[in-house]
């Protein structure tokens, strides 16, 4: 949070020296992917699990607010958005046998900080991007002797193209992916923690209004 604040202060203090400001406020879709390699096993007690990732595309949503800040040329573009990602996994009991898939729903604020410039039409912008969970979502394994960690803060990363009509309406195509390997674990009743290899990255397809 002492680093949000720290960056939202240097923003502000940066403000007045771009020569034209524009706000507007978008929306849009994503399709996120999971990377899992291997199976993941976990144990507690007399009871194993075997954790594998639905890798194919998830869709979710976002929408919020931007600033587009340009001096000679070339822009900066902080975001503030409301976004959903949700993650599937297949989960084997392997003294029964049974199966089932475990769906988490993550609700989160996202805060890119593009920079960018025109390419003719076409605008080209990339920079990091920060999230925020805002919910917890239900353990990925349906038994009191697991329990799911999740990071509350996430580093990442957008780049992508986008196209201006009319100065007034703006698209969006990116791709997001994450600088941290482990974003979720499982534990144990002994405490013992379980890294789940599940990087997510999307592609995110927005449209804007610019005030």
């Amino acid at each position: 949070m002492k680093k949000l604040l720290v960056f939202a202060l240097i923003a502000l203090i940066a403000v007045p020296a771009f020569s034209q400001i524009k706000f507007g406020l978008k929306g849009g879709v994503s399709t996120t992917s999971l990377s899992m390699p291997t199976v993941k096993s976990v144990t507690s007690g007399s009871s194993t699990y075997n954790v594998n990732a639905i890798t194919d595309a998830k869709y979710g949503f976002h929408g919020g607010a931007f600033l587009r800040l340009t001096l000679l040329g070339i822009y900066l573009q902080p975001e503030l958005l409301f976004s959903t990602r949700t993650n599937e996994y297949t989960i084997t009991n392997v003294q029964s046998a049974a199966q089932y898939i475990s769906k988490q729903t993550f609700n989160k604020i996202d805060i890119p900080v593009l920079l960018g410039f025109k390419l003719g039409p076409v605008r080209l912008n990339a920079g990091p991007a920060a999230s925020f969970l805002i919910n917890s979502p239900k353990d990925l394994i349906d038994s009191p002797d697991f329990k799911s960690l999740y990071n509350s803060m996430t580093i990442g990363y957008q780049a992508g193209i986008g196209i201006d009509i009319l100065k007034k309406l703006t698209f969006d195509l990116r791709y997001e992916g994450s600088l941290k390997k482990y974003q979720n674990q499982i534990e144990n009743l002994t405490g013992t923690k379980v890294n789940l290899d599940d990087r997510p990255n999307a592609f995110l397809l927005s449209f804007g209004i610019i005030f």
